[in-house]
């Protein structure tokens, strides 16, 4: 063998022993790779639970104080409602109390009032009136000129 040919050998060892160490190389960072995500998935899934545990919890807390500023809300509104029909009853109360009094005895603008509202209604009707002791009108349902005889 000539110097030559150990040359070639020693290069083709060279060549080969690179190719090794490439190999070798990949294979532990795959190997490294491979235990760094035995070891990391696991606590990732632990802190993907934990991350949405918390976001649950932010999300019930916020939705609990939806649910009393709503309760508040319509309580308040309640309390006002309540105030304005007190206040609604009190002023009834008062202008029932000032046109009672003002009518008691006010027999005149009574019967004034019952006569423009019957004579007001666009109705064809006739109102007799008797006086009867009581005090009580006594109205007369029919004519006896509207009553044909047959």
């Amino acid at each position: 063998m000539n110097y030559q040919d150990e040359k070639e050998k020693l290069e083709d060892l060279k060549i080969g022993w690179h190719w090794t160490k490439i190999l070798i190389s990949w294979g532990g960072l795959l190997l490294l790779l491979t235990v760094f995500g035995m070891w990391g998935c696991p606590r990732y899934s632990v802190y993907q639970q934990n991350l949405e545990g918390k976001a649950e919890l932010a999300k019930a807390t916020q939705n609990r104080q939806i649910r009393v500023q709503e309760a508040v809300a319509k309580f308040e509104s309640a309390l006002y409602e309540k105030q304005a029909d007190s206040t609604r009853a009190v002023g009834v109360a008062i202008a029932n109390q000032i046109i009672g009094s003002s009518l008691r005895e006010n027999e005149d603008y009574l019967r004034w009032l019952w006569i423009t509202d019957v004579a007001g209604a666009n109705v064809d009707k006739t109102i007799v009136y008797v006086p009867t002791e009581t005090n009580l009108p006594i109205l007369e349902a029919t004519r006896s000129s509207q009553v044909k005889k047959e």
